[in-house]
């Protein structure tokens, strides 16, 4: 069954302190409609963390491929204030120019420092182009400097992460590891990669390997199966033929959705997507 609904914006979600391509912080009014009741909210594809921060589940396991987020998240968890300060201090002076961006990306790729890499993350989060995260095929982050008039250190979101993170656990792992993990109970949020509405839109260097059909059918695959068992799973991706046909069995929302992640200003128009729910 497709339905089409309308987004109600909600007034008093808790902002993510990372940007991000993709992010929920927009949706969580109907992403929050969906979800259904139950223990422990698990996420596979964490992100920044937008839909996690808006949900009131008793515990939430929050995964990702990407090794540098996730002990960013750690970091925020067990350091609080003090590891906030640090990131803060990245801030502090006259750091938005192109030489201080270009010499802390280099710092960012180069260093084994966990705590260091982590608040040069933020840094480079709030500085780049658009507040992307792209690799290359080295593994170095290689997203450009974003010549904003003057980014704002994220505080208040962090310290907010850090009091809801108290709830959660943090883990590097694959999406179909990551989903293993479920019990009756749990229910399941999936935020991947989105499938590319054209052939020359796909954004797939967020983690080196990328995300491609074949992962996307099984996501799809593994939805059904845990559905059956009695946990339910949603999912958010771009409405196209292709969803809508590895998503057959579940129950379909459509919306739309203003984009604003785009090199053009003329390309940032609505988007269709949609929420598959295998319950």
């Amino acid at each position: 069954m497709t339905a089409h609904i309308s987004i109600a914006m909600n007034n008093i979600t808790t902002k993510p302190f990372l940007k991000w391509a993709g992010g929920k912080y927009r949706l969580t009014s109907v992403i929050r409609a969906a979800l259904p009741q139950g223990c422990r909210l698990i996420e596979p594809f964490v992100g920044s963390g937008a839909v996690f921060l808006n949900m009131d589940y008793s515990s939430y396991v929050l995964a990702d491929s990407n090794r540098h987020l996730i002990d960013l998240f750690q970091l925020v968890k067990d350091g609080g204030v003090e590891f906030i300060d640090y990131c803060q201090s990245f801030f502090d002076g006259d750091v938005n120019s192109e030489s201080v961006f270009y010499q802390r990306r280099d710092l960012f790729n180069s260093t084994h420092d966990i705590k260091l890499k982590s608040a040069l993350f933020v840094y480079l989060n709030r500085h780049c182009f658009n507040g992307l995260c792209r690799y290359n095929s080295k593994g170095f982050f290689n997203v450009p400097f974003g010549r904003y008039k003057l980014p704002l250190f994220p505080r208040q979101e962090m310290l907010a992460f850090y009091r809801k993170s108290q709830y959660a656990s943090f883990i590097v792992s694959d999406f179909s590891q990551t989903m293993k993990m479920a019990e009756k109970g749990d229910v399941i949020y999936c935020d991947p990669p989105y499938v590319p509405l054209s052939a020359t839109a796909s954004f797939t260097s967020y983690t080196q390997g990328g995300f491609g059909l074949e992962e996307q059918n099984k996501l799809a695959a593994m939805a059904l199966e845990l559905s059956l068992k009695g946990i339910p799973v949603i999912i958010s991706n771009h409405h196209t033929p292709f969803t809508l046909n590895a998503y057959k069995d579940a129950r379909i929302e459509l919306f739309d959705v203003q984009r604003f992640i785009s090199s053009k200003a003329e390309s940032r128009g609505k988007v269709s997507e949609l929420l598959a729910i295998f319950s």
